[in-house]
């Protein structure tokens, strides 16, 4: 399956919204995307991962890769996840802790 980005502005914050898998194949458009709102000075991010029904490692990898430099423009990476088999993913690696999990895009706006 592929994977459709699309990005906008929210204030000061870029939501990244993601509609498909994110696997080993698909991956690097999600990290190109990224990198170009980090580049452009967003260093705020909302990923919207509620239409996302696969993630893998490489798709945690790229978010992770996202955080560092989202931290690095003292900045932020939030997720909006739904499905529970993708949240149960970040639960167990623990990287809720760093990349906080919102059921709503509004809701990780108000964060």
């Amino acid at each position: 399956m592929d994977l459709k980005l699309q990005s906008r502005q929210e204030g000061d914050v870029t939501v990244v919204s993601a509609s498909g898998e994110v696997d080993v194949f698909t991956a690097p458009g999600l990290d190109a995307e990224l990198a170009a709102q980090l580049a452009d000075g967003h260093a705020r991010l909302v990923v919207d991962l509620s239409d996302v029904s696969f993630l893998d490692s490489t798709g945690l990898g790229v978010l992770v890769k996202g955080l560092k430099g989202a931290r690095e423009g003292d900045g932020f990476v939030r997720l909006v996840v739904t499905a529970e088999r993708i949240r149960k993913i970040f639960d167990i690696t623990g990287l809720d802790a760093s990349m906080p999990l919102f059921d709503t895009v509004d809701d990780a706006l108000a964060g």
